[in-house]
Order: C-alpha cells, then sequence, then structure tokens
C-alpha cells in the first residue's frame, strides 16, 4: 500500500509545488483556488461484440477494472436497433470515474508507463479539448497497460479517457495537463 500512496503523493504534491506556482505566474491568477484543477477521469468502453458472446463481459469487465483500479459500471442501451441486434436494456457499453487518489494514481500511470508503450508514439493531439477545459482523447488497445498480460486477452479492445479540469479555457487546460506530465504532440 505504501507505493500507491507513494504514486499518488507524487503527482499531488507535484501539483501544488510546482504546477500551481507555474500556473499562477504564467495567467495571472489573484487567488489559489482559481488554479484549475484535474477533477476526474473518466474511462469509457464500447463492448460490440457482446450479442455474439455474453461470457466477453466479463472478461471486458475483469480487464478494465485491472486498469482502472475501480470497478466499471455497466452501461445499457437505451433503445432497441434492430440493425445491430441491440435489445433495449442490453449492456452494450461500460464505465469508470475515477477521483481523488485512484485519479492521480491512474494519471501517473497513463503518462508515465502506459503511453510510452503506445507503438510509433509522438506525442497526444492538441485538438481533443471541448471549449470547456476538458480533454478527451481514445486508445486503440489496452495492451498498453502493464496489469493485461497478452497471453488472456480475448480481443483486443479501445477505450475512450476524458480528463475534466476546473479550468475555463483550453489554454489553461492545455497548461495544467502539460505541466502535470502529459506528452502532447509538437507540431
Amino acid at each position: 500500500m505504501e507505493g500507491i500512496e507513494m504514486a499518488e503523493n507524487r503527482i499531488k504534491a507535484y501539483y501544488e509545488k510546482e504546477v500551481v506556482p507555474a500556473l499562477v505566474k504564467k495567467f495571472n491568477y489573484k487567488n489559489v483556488n482559481m488554479v484549475p484543477k484535474l477533477v476526474k477521469i473518466t474511462i469509457n468502453s464500447g463492448l460490440g461484440d457482446v450479442k455474439d458472446n455474453s461470457k466477453s463481459v466479463q472478461l471486458a469487465q475483469e480487464e478494465l477494472k485491472l486498469i482502472a483500479g475501480q470497478k466499471p459500471v455497466l452501461t445499457a442501451a437505451k433503445k432497441s436497433v434492430a440493425n445491430f441486434k441491440i435489445r433495449e436494456g442490453m449492456s452494450v457499453g461500460m464505465k469508470v470515474t475515477l477521483r481523488g487518489t485512484r485519479m492521480y494514481e491512474f494519471f501517473d500511470k497513463f503518462v508515465s508507463i502506459a503511453l510510452p508503450r503506445v507503438r510509433d508514439f509522438r506525442g497526444v493531439s492538441t485538438k481533443s479539448f471541448d471549449g470547456r477545459g476538458n480533454y478527451s482523447m481514445g486508445v486503440k488497445e489496452q495492451l498498453i497497460f502493464p496489469e493485461i498480460s497478452y497471453d488472456q486477452v480475448e480481443k483486443i479492445r479501445g477505450f475512450d479517457l476524458c480528463f475534466t479540469t476546473t479550468a475555463n479555457t483550453d489554454e489553461e487546460a492545455r497548461e495544467l495537463l502539460r505541466l502535470l506530465g502529459m506528452p502532447f504532440a509538437t507540431k
């Protein structure tokens, strides 16, 4: 358990000691509470193959649980779609919302371990901000995380990540994430 607390303390302490003063200096905030911070990280994954194999829901859920460190919630279809063989109420995806210690732990693992394992990685896009200071990106395969064993993977699945911040503008959020260690691509 000490290793987990150290990882949380490392990113959080770095945010408080290095990132906050840098952001105050760059954006001239009048109050420390105006400085943007990371609020939550949401992980979403679609389950397109569940209509063919119901056992894959449990396997996918277990993989996401290993990656996030928290049990994912299944999301159900709101409408029936005959072309996709989906009925209302069927499990079609899953999501995890990380806050606090788990959020910092996941961010640290994602930035320092998982992203460098991506093939031909040249940085993440700077164009995925939503205009309100939140950043979204997709991950093509779960194999970049060290918890996932290649031999036990049934199917390669991707998922979406959304980094929610308290920043008012994309520029502030980009600077916050950059200072926390997000490797944005250089143009």
